[in-house]
């Protein structure tokens, strides 16, 4: 300690520390808009990022339920005839007003008809839950079994799609469908919707009513609707501009249109 360097130092490393200490726990603690501290040790606290209190503060709330829907490939299985038949026989007694006759709307609703059978199950199973909302489709699913649900979604699969008109000039794809916006993390439509890729659960898109289509990305968008799982389509959705959602709604709105 007789050098004076030593003393030195150590005096300059008490002063930082001092100083260090009053910045992180006092000054910087004080700047924030939502400073509540009351004492040093709810300063300490909230600098190193842990509670004052552990496990008397009542645990947050989570927020809407998105789905309880948990998509598996056996329930994208072919079915069996008997299956159809009652399918066919739930669906024209409660579906073919919206849904047509043989699965291809004339309203503005979706087309059901070659639907992927996973697609159908989660959405039936969501209206009957309230994961998604719409006072006839709620009303509708409610008294349905599972088996119900089942024999409907295999009975759409089995359904012929309407016969699209071939798609052969590529420029005037929106570039939202073949190559997405990575700038704005927007996955391209083709990658999960068909084109490209089929995700399980996602339904194809071609032909499907221009206005239902519009209708529903600005649902996602605003999180109207959202029992997308993973929020995968709110957060492409809400990227979008109300001309990107118009132009995407058009284009496979015209690919079931016939040359």
């Amino acid at each position: 300690m007789r050098d004076p360097w030593v003393r030195w130092s150590i005096g300059a490393l008490a002063v930082v520390t001092l100083v260090s200490i009053a910045i992180g726990f006092l000054w910087l603690p004080s700047a924030q808009a939502d400073f509540t501290v009351k004492g040093i040790w709810d300063g300490i606290c909230r600098a190193a990022g842990v509670p004052a209190e552990w496990g008397t503060r009542e645990a947050p709330r989570a927020g809407p339920r998105s789905t309880a829907v948990v998509l598996d490939s056996a329930m994208a299985k072919a079915g069996t005839a008997e299956a159809v038949g009652r399918g066919a026989t739930l669906a024209l007694q409660q579906c073919t007003m919206c849904h047509g006759a043989q699965g291809v709307s004339q309203a503005n609703a979706p087309n059901l008809a070659g639907q992927y059978s996973e697609v159908v199950i989660k959405q039936l199973r969501d209206y009957k839950s309230g994961d998604r909302a719409s006072a006839v489709m709620q009303g509708l699913s409610a008294n349905l079994s599972a088996r119900d649900i089942e024999d409907l979604a295999v009975y759409y699969a089995n359904l012929p799609r309407p016969r699209n008109a071939p798609f052969t000039d590529m420029a005037k794809v929106p570039p939202l469908v073949k190559v997405g916006d990575p700038m704005r993390n927007i996955a391209p439509c083709a990658s999960c919707h068909g084109g490209m890729e089929q995700k399980l659960g996602t339904p194809w898109l071609e032909g499907m009513p221009q206005e239902y289509l519009a209708t529903q990305l600005g649902h996602f968008a605003s999180g109207e609707r959202r029992n997308d799982s993973h929020a995968q389509m709110r957060n492409m959705a809400r990227a979008l501009t109300k001309k990107e959602i118009e132009e995407v709604a058009v284009f496979y709105a015209r690919q079931g249109q016939h040359e």
